[in-house]
């Protein structure tokens, strides 16, 4: 029905509203903290859904190699890593460079 929102996106948003300033994760680290450890592809869905939702911070979830496969989601050719470099994170070719220091597992986290 027009207005509703899906529970599970709706957790994913909870969890992604946490992400700290400059820090990353992944549609997989997400989808495992919710229990839905093989639904990482769902996560992008709800990732997808979020354009308007300026407090998800949708730049800041990228997949398990810390590429910005979200990228084309977002206006502009560039806005995603543009995103990310104002929060100082490093992209290059569209990876984020130093992933394994900036990422952020809410399993640890929360």
């Amino acid at each position: 029905m027009a207005g509703e929102t899906d529970p599970f996106f709706d957790r994913v948003y909870a969890v992604v509203r946490q992400v700290p300033y400059g820090r990353v994760t992944s549609y997989g680290a997400i989808a495992k903290f919710l229990g839905m450890a093989r639904s990482a592809r769902v996560v992008g869905w709800a990732m997808n859904q979020s354009h308007g939702m300026e407090d998800v911070p949708a730049h800041r979830v990228v997949n398990r190699n810390g590429l910005l496969t979200g990228k084309h989601h977002f206006q502009g050719t560039n806005l995603m890593q543009q995103l990310l470099e104002n929060e100082g994170v490093a992209v290059r070719d569209n990876q984020v460079t130093d992933f394994k220091r900036l990422f952020w597992d809410p399993s640890e986290e929360l």
